[in-house]
C-alpha cells in the first residue's frame, strides 16, 4: 500500500521491449535505498515490482495489461517518474490509501498558474466520474492529490509550488497523459451498496 506522497522524481535509463511486455531500468537514489528482489515500487502511481537493483538503479518488468491500462507505455528513455516505496506500518498516511493498481487514463487539458499555486484540468474517463467529488481524494500519476472541482468529464486539482518542483506534474503539458486511481473506499461502498439492493 503507498499513500502517494511521492518521494522523489526519478529517470528512465532504459526500455527493453520484451514481446508481450517491457523492461523498464529506472533510477531512484532514494527508493533504491536498501531495496531488495521482489520488493514494491509505485511508479507513476502504478505498483511494480522490483526485478534486480543494483546502486541507484532498479528494473521491472511490465505485462501487456498494465502498458495497455496506463501511461507506463509511452514513457522513453530520459522520462521522468513520480517514485514511492510502500508505506511502513504505523507510518503516518500522509495522502490517501493508494494500492498502485491504475483504474485508466485521462489527460492534462489545461494548466492555469496563480501566483502561489497552479490549478491543472485533466480529463476524467466517463466510467470513473463517479467515483470523483469535490473536496475528495483521487491519485494522478501516483500523487494524492485533492479534488477542487468534479465536472462532466473532467476535474481540477490545485497544485503547491512543492508538488510543481518535485513531481512529474510540474512538467506535464496539454494533452500529456496521467495515470489516474480513484479512492478505492468509494468502489467498496458502491459494492456493497450494490450486493445489498441499497439505494446510496
Amino acid at each position: 500500500m503507498f499513500t502517494g506522497i511521492v518521494e522523489e522524481l526519478g529517470e528512465i535509463t532504459a526500455v527493453e521491449n520484451l514481446g508481450d511486455a517491457s523492461r523498464f531500468r529506472l533510477r531512484g537514489p532514494v527508493v533504491t535505498e536498501g531495496a531488495q528482489h521482489g520488493d514494491s515500487i509505485a511508479v507513476n502511481g502504478v505498483c511494480l515490482t522490483v526485478v534486480e537493483h543494483e546502486g541507484d538503479e532498479f528494473t521491472a518488468d511490465v505485462m501487456a495489461e498494465t502498458l495497455d491500462r496506463s501511461s507506463l507505455g509511452a514513457l522513453a528513455v530520459g522520462s521522468r517518474v513520480n517514485l514511492e516505496r510502500p508505506t511502513a506500518v504505523g507510518a503516518r498516511l500522509g495522502g490517501h490509501i493508494v494500492q498502485g493498481h491504475v483504474d485508466g487514463t485521462g489527460a492534462v487539458i489545461a494548466r492555469t498558474p496563480s501566483e502561489n499555486w497552479e490549478i491543472v484540468k485533466i480529463s476524467l474517463p466517463e466510467n470513473l466520474a463517479r467515483y470523483v467529488v469535490e473536496k475528495g481524494s483521487i491519485t494522478v500519476d501516483g500523487i494524492s492529490l485533492t479534488v477542487v472541482e468534479a465536472a462532466a468529464g473532467h476535474f481540477t486539482v490545485s497544485l503547491i509550488p512543492t508538488t510543481l518542483a518535485l513531481t512529474t506534474l510540474g512538467l506535464k503539458l496539454p494533452g500529456d497523459p496521467v495515470n489516474l486511481e480513484v479512492d478505492i473506499i468509494a468502489k467498496y461502498v458502491e459494492r456493497l451498496l450494490g450486493s445489498t439492493g441499497a439505494k446510496p
